[in-house]
Parts: structure tokens; C-alpha cells; sequence
């Protein structure tokens, strides 16, 4: 009798040394095995739904669906006493799990199954004796058994309370961070709102994109029509990114000549070229630690493209002249109002440098598709004038707002400055903005109208009527070749003139002219 108490004071202390449930579930099943003389013994833990059985011992097989009665741990559960299970019986159950137990217990003549419950009466888990005598009496009757199984019961529960607390405070750790993730989210945006004007769901989502944009390190690409605000884009996400400290170098593509934007970018040795009379940093260098800005990178020359793209990779480069590289660390955000797809499918642009821009793409909808931020942006104006200026206009009237509303927009939300700021300087002090100072007619004719002009002024033979068009893309191409040809017929060929009146880049302008075969002066 004192040998067993001494064996129980034992095996007592080694459980309650357990600090998890998979290792408690382990040495209980361990400590059976050596006490009893029992061939093996299994510990099957319920989930916390009470659907599911685990063995972890057995691995993937030794799960056990508590609803499926082709094994005999569900039957257990359902009736939750003890009992006894021969050879004979067991064999005949044809569930792979169960003969999973079966094989890796070497096929013993007995099993005992025994429910293990909490103070609660709620089921914890079984535990499968396994034997080749089954003279279970004398082993389920001694009081160091049952004292052991009490025991088990009462740190499971532990255990399990244990478990849940620290899941608990992980999801609550994780609601918290959610909430002030969401917190940061909206503040910034409410930020945003300030300079990236409308309540449209089309800007709502912008804002919430970019401040999602500016926690990484990816490149973005902003995507719009000319005078939607690619810039704004840009400046938010460097604004709010962990290079803000950083500076933001903004790069314009199109308004740099293609012989100076490669110096321009990589910079130079003294002597590299000529006039080149001293060194000089590039933008990329400049760069180092901030953002760097390409704005209307689909003007950028196809040479600089595959440059560009190197640089991209390992955020390395060369300035002319020079026989060192250099580093430079700098988050690229580029914006074009060109598509892209298309420029591609012209030969215009690498469709590589395309993916590694657009690693996160950004699209601002034009003016046009958002009709609801109009009258925001009008007061946002109005204040913008009114604080530069000294004073202005009080607001607004509904009968110009529903004028401006005709209006498509083409500039965005750029030419829609410029037509407040010319109302406002016509609009006396402490008045309202009305119809009849916008003049819509006079500083922005309408677009079809001159068009149809144009078209009309430019009539080549063999354009056909529009009535008699049947291939729409091949009667666009005639029309554009027809006005291309006409203003440069009144430049006199001078390419560079008429690309400026079109509002075109001048290299754009000659590749439209290959394209269609433009060559009269």
C-alpha cells in the first residue's frame, strides 16, 4: 500500500509538471502504459465543437467524425460510459482510423475505452487502453486508476482554460489592432480628403487605396485622364509612407527633351559630353531615402525604358561618364494619362516594365464618372481663391452648379479650376458664383463642335461620309491622319508646332505619322 502511495505521489507530481495539454495527454498515456503492463495506450482529445476527435499520435489518420458510427468511439460518446471491446468485434469495424489504432497497437486481443469527463460532465476526450489479457476488473478497479484519471481530468480542464485565456487575448490583441489599424485608415483618409477632394464612392475608395499604398514598399502605378490628380496621388502616398522624412523628387517625362532625360535621371561626370563642363547628381540619386516621382512615364524613350528597368531590379546605377555604380534606396511611384495596354501593343512601351511598375495600380476616374464630387471641388476652389487672393466669392449658386453639370469635363478637375478661378474673379465679394460668369461657351468650346470643324476644315478624298462607314476603327484612323495632316500643312511641316497644338509630345506626334503614313507638309 505505501509503495503505491509513493508510486502515485509520483506520477501525481509529473502530470501537474505539465504545462500543455498535448504533453499532459502524452506522459498520462505513458505513465498507463508502465503502471498497468499495458500493451499501448491512446489519448483522443473532443474539439471544442464536439464534433471531432483527435489522436495526435496518429497524425492525419487519427481524426475521428463524432456523427460517423462506423467506429466505436462515437457509440462511446453517445452513450458516455466505459466498455469493453474484444478482438473479435473491433475487427470487424471498417474504418480506416480505427484500424489505423488497431495495426499501430499490434492487434491486441481487448480494448477499453474510457470517456473522460470534467466536474462540468462535459467529455474531454477518451483514452483507448490496449491489452492481451482482458481482465479489465483489476486493472480499471485499483484506486490508483481512478485517482489518476481524476487527476487527468482536472489539469485537461486546466489546461484547456489556460488555452482559451491566451486565445482570448490574442483575438482580442488582434480586435485592438484591427481597431486602431482602422483608426489610422480613416484619419488618414480624412486627411486625404483635404487635397483630394470628393465624397464619391470613386474617391472614398482612392484615398483608402492609397493610404493601404503608401505602408508598403511596392511600386505604384496611377493611372488617369490628363488633370485628374495623378500628382495628388503621388504626393499622398510619399506623405504618409516611412520615407516621408525623405525627399519626393517628381520627374516629368514629357517635359524633358529625350537627349537631356537620361542625364537627368543618372546625372554625370564632368566631360562625359559635351557641355558637360561639371558633374551633376541625377534625380536618382537625389532620390535616396524618399520617393521618386515619374510622371507620365509613357512618353519615356524605349532606350531609357530598358535602363529604367535595370535600375528597378537592383536599384542600381551608372552616371554617365562614370566607371562606378552607385545605390540608390528610393520607392517609385509613376503615373501616365496614356494606356498602356495599348502603348504596348504599339511597340511603344515594355510590357516588362509595365508588370514591375504596376505592382500596385492605381486608377483615378475621371471627373465625368464622378458628377456628385462636383460641388465639393467648386467650394474647395472657391476657398483656395479666397485664402490666396485675400478674398473672393461666398460660395456657389445651384443654377451654375447645374450648368456645370452639362458639362463633360475633359481637363478634369483641373479645368474645372481654372473655369471657378476665372468666376471667381468675375463674381463681386460676399456673392454667390452664377451661370453667367462661367462663360463655358467662350473659354471651353465644346469639344464636339470643334471637332466636327476640324473634321470639316480637313476633309481629304476619299474619307467617307458618315453614313457610309462601316469599319469604325478604320474611319478614326482616317479622321486622325486627316488632322494631323491639315496642322501640319499650317506649321508648314513643322512637327514640333503642330504636335504643341494638338497637345501631343512631339514623339508621339511622329509615331502617330509612321503609323498612318502622314508625310505632306
Amino acid at each position: 500500500m505505501q509503495t503505491e502511495l509513493h508510486t502515485g505521489i509520483d506520477l501525481a507530481v509529473e502530470l501537474l509538471r505539465q504545462d500543455n495539454l498535448p504533453t499532459l495527454l502524452k506522459v498520462a498515456s505513458r505513465q498507463l502504459e508502465n503502471t498497468f503492463g499495458l500493451a499501448r495506450c491512446w489519448s483522443l482529445e473532443l474539439d471544442l465543437s464536439g464534433r471531432t476527435l483527435h489522436c495526435a499520435a496518429l497524425g492525419e489518420q487519427g481524426e475521428f467524425d463524432c456523427g460517423d458510427f462506423s467506429h466505436p468511439f462515437a457509440h462511446l460518446l453517445q452513450q458516455g460510459k466505459p466498455r469493453e471491446l474484444s478482438r473479435a468485434a473491433g475487427y470487424r469495424l471498417d474504418h480506416p482510423g480505427f484500424q489505423a489504432l488497431v495495426d499501430a497497437s499490434n492487434r491486441p486481443r481487448s480494448f477499453w475505452l474510457e470517456p473522460i469527463k470534467g466536474e462540468d460532465g462535459r467529455t474531454l476526450g477518451i483514452l483507448v487502453l490496449c491489452n492481451e489479457e482482458p481482465e479489465w476488473d483489476g486493472i480499471t478497479a485499483q484506486p490508483l486508476y481512478r485517482g489518476l484519471l481524476t487527476l487527468l481530468s482536472h489539469q485537461w480542464v486546466s489546461q484547456l482554460k489556460t488555452s482559451d485565456q491566451v486565445w482570448q487575448r490574442r483575438m482580442l490583441k488582434r480586435s485592438l489592432d484591427h481597431l486602431h489599424d482602422a483608426e489610422a485608415v480613416r484619419q488618414r483618409c480624412e486627411e486625404l480628403a483635404t487635397t483630394l477632394v470628393g465624397n464619391s464612392k470613386g474617391m472614398t475608395d482612392l484615398r483608402a487605396q492609397i493610404v493601404r499604398a503608401s505602408g508598403s514598399q511596392l511600386s505604384v502605378l496611377v493611372q488617369g485622364e490628363t488633370g485628374c490628380g495623378k500628382d495628388l496621388v503621388a504626393q499622398g502616398i510619399h506623405r504618409f509612407s516611412d520615407r516621408a522624412e525623405g525627399p519626393l523628387v517628381v520627374v516629368n517625362c514629357a517635359a524633358i527633351p529625350d537627349s537631356l532625360l537620361e542625364s537627368e535621371l543618372f546625372g554625370h561626370t564632368k566631360g562625359a559630353f559635351s557641355g558637360a563642363d561639371r558633374a551633376k547628381e541625377g534625380l536618382l540619386a537625389q532620390a535616396d531615402g524618399g520617393t521618386l516621382f515619374l510622371d507620365e512615364i509613357g512618353d519615356m524613350p524605349m532606350a531609357l525604358q530598358s535602363k529604367l528597368l535595370r535600375v528597378l531590379e537592383s536599384r542600381r546605377f551608372r552616371p554617365l561618364g562614370a566607371q562606378q555604380e552607385q545605390h540608390s534606396d528610393f520607392r517609385l511611384v509613376a503615373a501616365t494619362h496614356q494606356p498602356l495596354s495599348d502603348c504596348i501593343e504599339e511597340g511603344r512601351f515594355r510590357r516588362d516594365l509595365f508588370y514591375r511598375l504596376s505592382q500596385f495600380p492605381l486608377r483615378v476616374k475621371p471627373l465625368r464618372e464622378r458628377p456628385e464630387d462636383l460641388e465639393p471641388l467648386c467650394r474647395h476652389f472657391i476657398r483656395e481663391y479666397t485664402a490666396r487672393e485675400g478674398s473672393g466669392p461666398l460660395g456657389i449658386s445651384s443654377h451654375a452648379l447645374g450648368m456645370l453639370a452639362g458639362y463633360n469635363f475633359p481637363g478634369n478637375a483641373r479645368e474645372l479650376k481654372n473655369i471657378v478661378e476665372f468666376a471667381c474673379l468675375q463674381t463681386p465679394v460676399g456673392d454667390d458664383i452664377q451661370p453667367e460668369v462661367l462663360r463655358l461657351d467662350d473659354l471651353f468650346p465644346n469639344q464636339e463642335t470643334c471637332i466636327a470643324s476640324d473634321f470639316q476644315a480637313t476633309a481629304v478624298p476619299g474619307l467617307p461620309q458618315a453614313d457610309e462607314v462601316d469599319d469604325l476603327r478604320a474611319a478614326a484612323q482616317a479622321f486622325e491622319a486627316a488632322i494631323i495632316r491639315e496642322r501640319l500643312r499650317q506649321y508648314g511641316g513643322n512637327r514640333a508646332q503642330a504636335a504643341e497644338s494638338l497637345g501631343l509630345p512631339k514623339r508621339t506626334l511622329a509615331h502617330k505619322c509612321l503609323k498612318y503614313q502622314v508625310t505632306e507638309a
